[in-house]
């Protein structure tokens, strides 16, 4: 009796011992590592297949590109216009690898920042004179004439700050002035259609500039407000002119940006500043829009330049 139960035990085991080699084997085989199995642990598993965006994304500003492309002020394919990257090259931090980009938008990681630099390279776009770094708004990735009007609105959000800023030795100023936001006119595809216009421009509805430290806002108003039908088409100065807000001093610290467009209304906050532009104008503008964002250095002078730090940025509709 005593010699059958020691049998049994000795082949219990033998079955647990093989069972125990089986696992062991199987668990080498699906983890391809010769370590002992119990020094693995879901929390080192979990470490061992984190991604590279969500390392980046601790380390870098976590903006959003996919609706926005970029125009430089540099010429480098020669093509008679200034170069740009489509979302497409940006988005996923694609950005890092874009050799020509890189000296003109790049990241600080010692705040989780991306830089916008700029300078008067000898590459300007079509009705303007001035370099720039800057992000425009594509609501369709790619594709410029899909943009929204005031009926549709619009709000864009944005934290940033001038790093840093060339004197101006040509005026009173002591610095040079840069744009950091706007919104931007554009003639509809349906009215270029309607009434067989031959440019869709138009001009910019809202700027937002860094001013000797000032952060003041530029509104597009109607110098006639009884002007109707096609002659609120006209972009000459004859037809809309400027109104300004000032928002206060910045300085060369960070500061936020929230501009909110609806129809006949346009609402600004800066830091905890807000300002209502209400007007007739407003209702009557004809165009559709859309954001812009970066770098926009209003300077001609070869030896200006300016660098724009973003720390967030945020559209919707």
């Amino acid at each position: 009796m005593k010699t059958t139960k020691k049998l049994t035990l000795i082949i219990l085991l033998k079955i647990i011992l093989t069972v125990s080699l089986f696992s062991g084997s199987v668990s080498c085989s699906k983890n391809e590592t010769d370590l002992p199995e119990e020094t693995i642990l879901p929390e080192e598993i979990i470490v061992n297949v984190s991604s590279d965006s969500s390392k980046k994304a601790t380390e870098y500003a976590n903006i959003d590109f996919s609706h926005w492309k970029i125009t430089l002020p540099v010429d480098l394919n020669n093509d008679g216009k200034p170069d740009e990257f489509q979302p497409i090259s940006l988005i996923n931090y694609g950005y890092q690898t874009e050799e020509n980009l890189i000296p003109f938008m790049y990241d600080d990681t010692s705040d989780r920042s991306i830089v916008f630099y700029t300078y008067p390279a000898g590459a300007t776009t079509g009705n303007s004179s001035y370099p720039r770094t800057e992000l425009r708004e594509q609501q369709t990735p790619g594709n410029n004439y899909n943009n929204w009007s005031l009926i549709e609105g619009g709000i864009l959000e944005g934290t940033l700050k001038i790093d840093s800023i060339s004197e101006d030795n040509n005026s009173s100023r002591t610095y040079n002035r840069t744009i950091v936001m706007q919104i931007h006119g554009i003639i509809s595809q349906e009215d270029m259609n309607t009434y067989g216009f031959s440019s869709n421009h138009a001009p910019p509805l809202l700027k937002m500039i860094w001013d000797e430290g000032y952060i003041k806002a530029y509104k597009k108003t109607l110098v006639d407000e009884s002007t109707s039908g096609l002659d609120l088409y006209d972009d000459s100065s004859s037809t809309w002119t400027d109104i300004s807000h000032n928002f206060g001093y910045v300085g060369f610290d960070s500061f936020s940006i929230k501009i909110t467009a609806t129809t006949g209304k346009l609402t600004i906050k800066v830091n905890n500043n807000i300002h209502f532009f209400e007007d007739v104008s407003l209702q009557k503008w004809p165009f559709e829009n859309y954001f812009k964002a970066g770098n926009y250095l209003v300077s001609t002078n070869t030896e200006s330049f300016a660098y724009v730090k973003y720390y967030q940025l945020k559209v919707s509709h």
